[in-house]
């Protein structure tokens, strides 16, 4: 896999219209992890999808309406089974990490690239989206080297006290380990 001109190639395209400009002379140098389920602990539906791409109807479950005006995208997203989907060029900024903070500097959208993972905080996540993890961690990195293992973190680190994603069934220490011993 290769990001040409902020977009990965051969993978999905499902434009989101949730996303923004980056600053002027913005570098990318961070990456997000994040897990989403839609209903919470349901997998294998559109929804999510939908969601991203403000389609997402209402009286198809009761939680929906608790989100009906969220507008939000990340520009990855990795099924249970491995595919991803990608909804932002990764040269814009999506709406991923809402009031967020790293190193010091908040405003982490401006600056990162968020991956979802279609999971949960207690369900394990499925090796089929470890393995794509790798690989689109790898194609991030080729195109944005200022991305290096200190500067790839969870939802939970930047956005303390509000987000608790991936949650302790991602398993930090398998996905570094995948990206080789260099890493």
């Amino acid at each position: 896999m290769k990001i040409i001109n902020g977009i990965l190639q051969e993978v999905t395209q499902i434009p989101s219209p949730n996303f923004d400009e980056r600053p002027i002379n913005e570098t990318i140098n961070l990456l997000v992890i994040h897990n989403i389920s839609l209903p919470p602990g349901k997998f294998g539906d559109n929804y999510i999808v939908d969601f991203f791409c403000n389609k997402l109807k209402t009286d198809q479950h009761p939680f929906f309406a608790s989100i009906k005006n969220t507008k939000v995208s990340s520009h990855f997203l990795i099924l249970r089974n491995g595919e991803i989907i990608q909804f932002i060029n990764t040269k814009r900024r999506a709406w991923h990490a809402g009031l967020s903070e790293f190193n010091n500097k908040k405003n982490c959208n401006d600056y990162s690239i968020g991956v979802e993972l279609e999971g949960t905080d207690n369900i394990n996540y499925t090796p089929q989206q470890y393995h794509a993890l790798k690989k689109l961690t790898e194609s991030i990195i080729k195109e944005y080297p200022k991305i290096t293992k200190t500067r790839i973190t969870g939802h939970s680190n930047i956005a303390k006290g509000r987000k608790t994603d991936p949650g302790d069934s991602f398993k930090w220490q398998l996905y570094f380990k995948s990206l080789g011993a260099d890493f």
